[in-house]
């Protein structure tokens, strides 16, 4: 099967803790996860969350500026799930790949995305 690239920006393989929820659902539970590559406009990483193509969702995250990991940046992204892969036959555990559509950097406490 020929697939065709459709990443405009790199990945990077890095693996950082990140919350998310869906978004404009207040008694959605927010759910930790890891990453396992991100670029400027997408991350991918694994859930047994059910999530489906389409829906939004509130992620944040901290990235280390430097190896050492000082200078840390908060990170808040809306994101769109654009695929959603089966890992194995019968695993509940999927691959999720967000569209990041707007993200923030160092923001403080309180609703980030109230209009």
């Amino acid at each position: 099967m020929n697939s065709i690239e459709r990443r405009v920006a790199p990945r990077v393989n890095i693996r950082v803790p990140l919350r998310f929820r869906l978004f404009n659902a207040p008694k959605s539970s927010e759910h930790e996860a890891e990453s396992e590559n991100i670029s400027r406009r997408g991350l991918y990483f694994q859930t047994e969350v059910p999530l489906e193509v389409g829906a939004l969702l509130e992620v944040t995250m901290r990235i280390a500026k430097d190896v050492k990991g000082k200078f840390a940046s908060d990170i808040a992204c809306m994101a769109r799930v654009v695929r959603v892969q089966t890992l194995a036959q019968g695993a509940s555990r999927r691959g999720i790949g967000l569209h990041i559509e707007r993200y923030e950097i160092n923001l403080p406490a309180g609703d980030r995305w109230a209009n």
